[in-house]
């Protein structure tokens, strides 16, 4: 008995000895779609762990989590002989490779997008040929952003409609230009085309095209636009022109509205924006780029929810207007978006280039959240208008001094269409 028992023993520790070999250090080359140096395993008992993994040469590590996943240090080049040596021990539930994440888009300069997938990375706007970029973003912090690439795993925001009521949206960019579903003209401007670049850039940030190969990818990218030209080729205005631009929205089946302008109080703006609200559409307008608490409108009117801008570190933008008045926050500093493929009067005024470039103001944040807005609107196709703004507004992150920065805080995508 005693020479079976020791047999046994023996050829144990030779089937261990075995499995040592086959994941001792070496050399392999790592497959570059998963994690170097480590792997996941959940265990049926996490007592019996540290006994599962000692022969292996391996120590437990770090929940994940809530997953009941534990990730495990190995040796580089090891991990899938790891993972199925581990596979096969009842007493591990599954053990699987760490994989690699990568960005959802395919689009050019979805890497500068901090504000849909923040990694930390810094980058500049200078992707034209110029010798000098004029702005350097400094590296940001990971996870500053909205959390979009998540929520595309629910939606995208097909069959949604945001009306941007602007400058109008170019039609020569073909990242933007062909989510256009109809257009009208407010101003005294001879054509509906974006000539000033505001619009188009207001609208790439909500639904520019992604996994295109090309530019940007907006917030809600399957979403149509509603291009209502409410500010002429020099930038400006009527509130008249703003309460023609709502009706028209409304009557073209907007199911949200983005303003990212400001105006004084006007009882016939209001008038627009409580019909529209009354109509079911979700209103959002920008903050101002005040730097103080004035109320600019229509972001103060009541039915309309007001965005105040951050950046790339979740802190409060500079110029950003605050205020208990201000409901939520979103990433307005440095945010990559579409602009016009021809000439238009930002580039000149702040040298932005043709195509693609960077915008910086509330302008940026206000049509971040009107998409995150549609997105819900998306996943929740029972909600109301007011269920859908509850939803924004509460499922924020705690970003900024809630309460004296904005009553919430900054917008998460992914939350909001859960």
């Amino acid at each position: 008995m005693k020479k079976l028992v020791l047999a046994s023993f023996t050829a144990l520790l030779m089937v261990i000895g075995t499995l040592l070999g086959a994941v001792a250090p070496g050399n392999a080359a790592t497959d570059p779609s998963i994690t170097a140096g480590q792997i996941l395993v959940k265990f049926r008992d996490n007592a019996a762990a540290a006994g599962v993994l000692r022969p292996f040469g391996l120590s437990d590590g770090p929940g994940v989590g809530s997953t009941g996943a534990h990730l495990i240090t190995v040796p580089a080049g090891k991990e899938l002989q790891l993972v199925e040596a581990l596979s096969r021990n009842p007493v591990v539930e599954y053990a699987e490779p760490d994989r690699v994440v990568t960005p959802a888009s395919d689009d050019t300069y979805f890497s500068r997008q901090y504000a849909l997938q923040n990694d930390g990375q810094s980058f500049t706007n200078n992707f034209s040929g110029q010798t000098t970029p004029e702005i350097d973003v400094a590296a940001g912090t990971k996870d500053a952003d909205v959390d979009a690439v998540e929520a595309w795993a629910v939606t995208t925001g097909t069959g949604m409609r945001v009306a941007v009521l602007d400058s109008g949206v170019a039609m020569d960019n073909p990242d933007i230009t062909p989510k256009v579903v109809a257009r009208t003209n407010f101003t005294t401007s001879r054509s509906n085309d974006d000539n000033y670049g505001h619009g188009t850039h207001v609208a790439g940030i909500v639904a520019a095209t992604a996994n295109n190969g090309i530019g940007v990818a907006g917030v809600c990218p399957a979403c149509s636009i509603l291009a209502g030209k409410i500010l002429s080729d020099t930038g400006m205005g009527s509130s008249s022109g703003l309460a023609n631009g709502i009706n028209w929205a409304v009557k073209n089946g907007a199911h949200v509205i983005n303003m990212s302008l400001a105006v004084g109080a006007s009882t016939t703006l209001e008038t627009a924006v409580n019909n529209a609200w009354n109509a079911g559409v979700v209103l959002v307008a920008a903050a101002g780029n005040g730097g103080n608490t004035g109320m600019v409108y229509p972001g103060a009117y009541s039915h309309v929810i007001a965005v105040g801008a951050t950046d790339n570190n979740d802190k409060k933008a500079s110029f950003s207007t605050y205020g208990t008045w201000v409901d939520v926050a979103a990433p307005g500093v440095s945010v990559f978006s579409t602009f016009p493929n021809h000439r238009f009067t930002l580039a000149r005024e702040y040298n932005r280039s043709q195509g693609y470039d960077i915008g910086s103001g509330t302008s940026m944040a206000s049509p971040i959240v009107a998409a995150v807005a549609a997105l819900a609107r998306s996943a929740h196709p029972g909600f109301t208008n007011l269920d859908i703004r509850a939803k924004v507004e509460s499922t924020t992150d705690t970003v900024g001094v809630i309460g004296t920065d904005w009553a919430h805080g900054r917008v998460n995508a992914d939350r909001a269409v859960r």
